[in-house]
Order: structure tokens, then sequence, then C-alpha cells
């Protein structure tokens, strides 16, 4: 049996081909997450690595806001602070077997291209600064030089080779830059290279003298960190206990290099295991996909063997052996195609990670891991996968009696099979279809929902799948009257062709059916996601543009009489906001001018009026005071920013919510004492009639001009607030085309397996006077009808699970409603007619190349 079994497998290398490919190409996708995920982990670790070269102890500073610590500036009462100063240092280096100590001054600092444009504005988080510390040498061993020199005084920088050649500067060049205020200009001196990944992967790096430093993102003395370099031999923990005990009580922590890298492994572990999840959930997808085809595909050729397994029966082979032999032909194949998907997913984990980067994940560089672990269990998932799809085959044909199978070629579905399996699928549907209702009734959106909505629609799919050969049926029967209609009799045998096998069809189809019901559904869903991001974005907005601070650290409220006073501006309102807790529940407190802010924003009042809005009176968002049970009138006590003084405040009026205010609305003067670092959110602007085209330039201009600004006129803001949803679906595309790439490999193979398994019925055909072009258009439309099948159930399907699970959305905005995307949804059609055509091209040639005498002679 196990050489039966060998030779099965090369005697139908054509026809399992593309079985091969369906494995080949999910285990491609599980090798390449694995790897990926190495490699990724590796990376990190390595980075971190290098940053800890020669630390054996680390002192990290605690942040404390305020003018508790360290030397300030006047007015500059919220400027960040710290207890790591010059003095700390001093007595750490004096310390027995302290050979170096390396204080670092970090901070962000976003740069304008010399074409003026910002860089990297948009991720503001990735643009980083430092102060550059040489040593003994003149150099700094964490950025070594390209070209140039180190920054040694006020008036200079350095850049990474990336940001430079990115922004187009040159030794010499001046360069504008901003860290939270106006621009500021300095003179690039030197060009470094770095590992640090939020760098490498698309941020940048800007490096100033340690004063500088100092003065820009901290106070003179101060710094965020010291590294400690210890002799060799020196006892970490020792050293460590000794650095401890120089620190203040509070302000401050020291960790030894050992502790810092463990929890640094510890956290890039756990930053990559949910990337990781996500991508081997679509392999799994992908693989799901694979098994209808597998399945398919030995289902046919049992059928097509039957009488060479009636042979064996009758020559004394049990059941068990031809269940066996089934599958190790199954385990072979399985084995094969996994270890060349293996090797195709090192290409897919060596290709992710510019990919990813593109998007802005921020992943660092290094060599691709091939850890043993990936082999083993792609091989695993490979075998297995393929060996679980061939069981029902094989039980099947062990099933089959001996003197039965030598007088038919292919037995009819039984009756009592296809009754069983009918209800089977009508109670899954019913119940998924059920439970998918009751989700339409959630309001709240978390995880305990997210899950019931998972189950729903993971029943409601598999139920669809259990009924699609009798779905198929009539929708086949209602496309093969078109096809009849325009081909003639090549379309009704077409219809037939695909009437003649529902369980077949319906498994062709299936595959084609789950790619597309995800695909409709994440695009129905996003793109009512996308059009309530836009409403709300804009509901209740009369301004034409809106300024902002892209690195979020707000605006000085001065900037807003410099917006006022401009030629072409007839309103202008600042808005502040802090947080506040209102009976258990949070939410954020936005301050403005009422009478400015009414001529930059329409706020429907329900009860009440802004204009009583003053100090001590706020109004409230209409779902807040209905959920705290307040009405106009009513006061309840607070504490602004969370913090631990009480205040009370009491309700003038409540409003229609929108994105403009938010939960409540106080006076500016009551919320900006409490805003963080007292800076404005925003400043809303109005343009004078016909005068807002032109505005955008003169705003930047009177501002500074700072690369931080960001003015947005309403189109620009919509289409911010929905990048990151189109992002997305972007990504989802990519992930399940490769489930569609599977389900087209299939519908390939049922057609060639099919043209095999009907060479004496196309002879005859050829025979009666049906000529090679009807030969190859019943092919086609077979497939066709097949794909159109598939897409039908799959965006019906998709649309539901959408619309039903758009409650769970709406929890978080308001404005959603479900919409279908029409041309989408008809592209998704039209892309479904493309792969029926596309499937049948080598099926249709094969089949109309048939010699006739030859065909009919076929056993």
């Amino acid at each position: 049996m196990l050489r039966t079994a060998l030779r099965n497998v090369l005697a139908h290398k054509a026809r399992l081909i593309m079985t091969a490919l369906a494995v080949m190409l999910g285990v491609a996708f599980v090798s390449g997450t694995l790897v990926f995920g190495d490699t990724v982990t590796s990376a990190f670790r390595g980075a971190a690595t290098k940053s800890l070269k020669d630390v054996a102890v680390s002192v990290a500073a605690e942040y404390v806001p305020g003018s508790d610590a360290g030397e300030q500036k006047p007015g500059d009462d919220h400027r960040r602070t710290t207890v790591l100063d010059t003095r700390l240092a001093d007595k750490i280096s004096a310390l027995d077997g302290v050979t170096s100590v390396r204080p670092t001054v970090g901070g962000n600092a976003t740069l304008a291209g010399k074409d003026g444009r910002p860089v990297n504005a948009d991720n503001s988080w990735q643009n980083l600064a430092s102060n550059y510390a040489p040593g003994d040498d003149g150099t700094d061993a964490r950025y070594p030089l390209q070209q140039g020199r180190g920054p040694a005084s006020a008036g200079e920088l350095a850049l990474d080779a990336k940001t430079a050649e990115k922004a187009g500067y040159r030794l010499g060049d001046t360069v504008r830059f901003a860290t939270d205020g106006p621009a500021l200009t300095k003179k690039l001196v030197g060009v470094v290279g770095t590992d640090d990944p939020r760098v490498t992967a698309g941020g940048t790096l800007a490096l100033f003298d340690t004063k500088t430093a100092q003065d820009l993102f901290l106070s003179p003395g101060q710094f965020d960190e010291i590294a400690v370099g210890a002799a060799a031999g020196t006892d970490e923990n020792a050293l460590t206990g000794k650095v401890r005990e120089l620190l203040p009580k509070e302000g401050a922590t020291a960790s030894s290099g050992t502790e810092l890298a463990a929890a640094q492994s510890e956290q890039i572990a756990e930053n990559t295991k949910s990337l990781t999840k996500l991508l081997l959930v679509f392999a799994g997808i992908a693989l799901f996909v694979g098994v209808f085809i597998i399945a398919n595909t030995f289902t046919m050729l049992i059928a097509q063997r039957s009488r060479e397994i009636a042979l064996m029966r009758a020559v004394g082979a049990s059941r068990r052996q031809v269940v066996r032999s089934v599958l190790i032909e199954a385990g072979l194949l399985g084995l094969i195609a996994s270890a060349v998907g293996f090797a195709l997913g090192l290409g897919i984990a060596a290709g992710l990670r510019p990919l990813l980067n593109a998007g802005g994940a921020g992943l660092p560089d290094g060599p691709l891991v091939i850890a043993p672990a990936a082999l083993v269990w792609s091989l695993l998932v490979g075998v297995v996968v393929t060996v679980l799809a061939a069981w029902l085959p094989s039980r099947k044909a062990a099933k089959i009696a001996p003197v039965e199978a030598l007088n038919s070629v292919e037995a009819p579905t039984p009756v009592r099979g296809m009754v069983v399996r009918n209800t089977i699928g009508a109670l899954l549907t019913g119940a998924g279809v059920l439970v998918m209702f009751y989700v339409s009734t959630l309001d709240k959106g978390d995880e305990a929902d997210l899950m019931i909505a998972m189950f729903g629609s993971f029943l409601t799919l598999t139920g669809m799948i259990v009924l699609a050969p009798l779905l198929s049926r009539p929708l086949v029967a209602v496309a093969g009257r078109v096809t009849t209609r325009l081909f003639g009799v090549s379309g009704k045998l077409a219809k037939e062709n695909a009437l003649r096998n529902p369980r077949r069809t319906a498994a062709t189809a299936s595959a084609l059916m789950i790619g597309l019901t995800l695909i409709t559904g994440l695009t129905v869903a996003g793109a009512s996601a996308d059009e309530a991001v836009k409403k709300e974005t804009v509901q209740g907005l009369t301004a034409d543009y809106k300024v902002t601070n892209s690195s979020y650290r707000g605006l000085d409220p001065k900037l807003t009489g410099k917006v006022s006073s401009l030629p072409g501006v007839a309103s202008a309102a600042a808005l502040a906001s802090t947080g506040f807790d209102l009976r258990g529940e949070f939410g954020t407190l936005t301050g403005a001018d009422p009478k400015r802010l009414g001529e930059v924003a329409d706020l429907d009042f329900t009860s009440g009026s802004a204009a009583d809005i003053g100090p001590g009176k706020v109004a409230l968002a209409d779902p807040v005071a209905k959920k705290a049970g307040l009405k106009t009138g009513d006061s309840f006590e607070t504490a602004l920013d969370f913090g631990d003084k009480k205040q009370r405040l009491t309700v003038v009026g409540t409003y229609a919510q929108n994105r403009v205010v938010g939960e409540a609305l106080g006076s500016l003067d009551q919320v900006l004492p409490y805003a963080m670092g007292d800076k404005l959110d925003s400043i809303l602007v109005k343009a004078e009639p016909g005068k807002a085209a032109g505005l955008e330039k003169e705003l930047r201009e009177a501002l500074g001009n700072s690369p931080l600004l960001a003015v947005q006129n309403q189109e620009q803001l919509t289409k911010q607030q929905s990048g990151a949803i189109n992002l997305m679906l972007n990504m989802m595309y990519g992930l399940l085309g490769m489930a569609v790439v599977i389900a087209v490999l299939g519908v390939i193979n049922t057609l060639a397996m099919s043209v095999f398994e009907r060479t004496r019925e196309i002879g005859m055909l050829r025979a009666i006077g049906l000529d090679r072009k009807g030969v190859k258009s019943m092919v086609r439309l077979e497939s066709v009808v097949i794909s159109l099948f598939g897409a039908v159930l799959g965006i019906g399907t998709g649309i539901f699970l959408a619309w039903a699970g758009g409650s769970l959305t709406g929890a978080g905005l308001p404005t959603y409603e479900t919409i279908l995307p029409w041309a989408r949804l008809g592209l998704f059609l039209l892309l479904a007619l493309a792969i029926g055509v596309l499937a049948a091209i080598w099926p249709a040639r094969r089949a109309a190349r048939l010699n006739m005498l030859q065909s009919i002679n076929a056993q």
C-alpha cells in the first residue's frame, strides 16, 4: 500500500499540482509569520543590546512636572524637570569601579526640509532629539560620525545620515526645526549613523551639544538618564546598590545592565506577540480555504480511481489499507508542498518588515532568523491540514463496494447524506443569524461583545458553507438561464455540469466565498466607519481652518491674538481641554470663549444657552447629562485634571454631542490653568467671505512657520481622520489576498480535473457537432457560474455580518450607520467574473485539444 501511495503521487502530478500550490501558499504564510516574528524579536534585542553596550548601571528619571525640582527659567513653571543633575553624575563618577558616566538628554524635534515642508510631521514621536556627549576621544560612541564633527555650541547640530538625505541638507546648511514652539535655526556641522529602530524605520534624529539640549528639553544641569560604565570584573549588582544609595527618595530609579536587558527582552517579546498573532490569524484563514481545495481534489481523484480501488479491494486490500493509502498519499503531498512553502515563507518574512515600516511600524533592521521550531511547525501544520482534509475522502474510498465500483465510475450522492447535511447547515446558519441579530442590539463594544460577534460570524459562515450544495441549485439554475440565453448550447451544458455534483460545486465556490465574505465585511464596516468619522470630524464645525500642534504639545495662548489680527480672518476661537470625572465617569471638559465659539462652531443646545457659561458654570453633552442624571440648573462636584481639589460646577445647558467640544463645555479662563502645560489644544479660524483660499500660508507665517504647526481645512481634517481606516483596509486586503489566490487555484484545479473526468463526454460532444470554440465556452461558462455563485454567497454573507456587527462600532461612533459601497461591491462581482474567466483558460484549452476518437475510447 505504501508503494501504491507513492505511485499515485507520481502518477497524478498534474492533477495534484494545484492542491500542492494551495498547501504551499498556506504554509508559506505560516512559516513567513513565524520567521518574521523571530526575526523582529531578534532585531529588537540586537538594537537593545547595542544601546546597553558597556552599560553596567542605568539611572532613569521619573519626570516631575512643576517647579519643585531643578533650576527653572522665569515663566517656565511647567518645564519638564528631573532630579538627575550634574552633582549626582559627579557623585556616581566617584564610586569605585566606575569607568565612565554618560548623561543623556532626550526629546523630540521636527525638522523642515530644505524645501520648507515638515519632515515626518505625521509621526512626530519618531522625530528624536538628544545630546551629543563626546568621550575622551572627542566622539560619541552611540552616534558614529560619517561626516563633519559633533555639535559643540548653541548654534550647531548634527543629523543622522538618512534624515540629512531625506531633508536635502548638507554640511554647512542652516537647518530649521521646532521642539514645542516657534521655529529655530542651527548650522549643520555633522552627519552621524544610528541603530535606533525608530529612526531607521522612517524617523529623524537631531543632536545638540549637552547644554543646548538641556535648554531645549529640560533645565540647565539636568538629565533624563545617566548610563554608568564599569571596569571589567566589577559586580553589577553591588555597583547598582551603591548608586541607589546616592539617589533621592523619589524621582529616579537605578537598574543594573542585566536587569535592564531582561526587562527590555520581555517587553520586546510582548510587543511583537500581538502582531505575530494577527498575521497567524490570516495564515489560518488561508489554510482553511486550502482545506476545501484539498478535500475537493481527493474526492475527485477517488471518484476517478474508483475502478482501481475496487480492484485493490477485490484482490484483498482491506478498508483500513485503502484509507491508509489515501492518507499516506496526502501526507507525502503535504510534506513536499510544506517544504517548498517554508522556503517561500522566508521571502514573505523578508518582505514584511519593509512593507510594515512603510506604514510607520518602526521595526529595526536585522538578519533573517530561522529557528528550528518555525520549520517544524510549518511542516507539521502543512502535513496535518492536508491529511485531515483527505480523511473524509479516504473513508469514502474505503466504503466503495468492489462490484459496485466496477460497474460505475461515480455513484450519485446518497439522498440521506444530503438531507443530514442540509439539516445541520440550516441549524448552524439559523443559530449564527440569531446570535448576530442579538449582536445588533448591543451598544457597548467591549471585548465580551466582540467575542460574541466573532462566535456568531463563525457559526453563520460555517452554516453557509454546509448549506452551499443546497443553495447552489437555485442560484446556479438562475445563472444558467442567462448563460443559456446568451450562449446557447454551451451555456446550457455549463449549467448542467455545475449542477451535476452540487457538493463539488459548493466546495469549489466555498473557497472563494470565505475570502469574499471577509473582504466584503471589512469593506462595508470600513466604509461605514470612514463615513462616520468624516461626519463626526466636522460635525458642528463651521470654521474654515483648525490650527494645532502636530506633536500634541499644544499652542501658546498668545497666538490667538496674532491669528485674530490677520487680514482676512473674521473670527478665531481658542480651545483648551482638561480631564474631569462626573459621578465615576471620566470625560473631557473643553474651555472656550462662548461668544467666539459660536462664530466658528454650530452647537445645538437642547436646553440653556452657551451665553450662560462662565466661572463655575458649564454645559454638558446630552448623553453625558442623561447618564449622570443631571439637567439644567443642577450642580455636581468634580476635580479638574483628576486632581485632589474638588470644586462645584453648575449645569447651565445641554447640547447635542459633537467632536468640537466633547463631553462638557466651560469657559477658557476656567479650563486653561488645568490644561497640559497651560497650552491650547487648537485655534479655530473663520475666514471672511471669499478669503479662505489663500489664508493657510498667511496663518503659518504669522505663527512662526514652525514645522510642528498644522493648519488644516475641513477636507484635510477628514482625510487625516480617515487615513488610518484606509491604511488598515489596504493592509487587510493584502493579507486576505492570499486566501483569494488559493481560492482561484481551487477553481482551476476543479475544472482541470473535471475535464479529465469528462473526457469521454467531451469526445461525444465533439462527435455530435460541438466545435472546439463551443467546448472552450462550456468550460469557461462553468467556471464563471461557479465563481459568481461563490461571490454572491460571499458578498451577501459579508454584508449581513457587517450590518449586524455595526452596533459595536457605533458604540464609539454616534454617527455610524451601515453604508453599502456599491462601487466596491460591484468591483468584487467583476473580480469574481474575472477569476472565473482566468481560471478557465488552461482547463478550457486542454478540453478543446482533446482528440475526439481517443476521448470516446477513454475509460
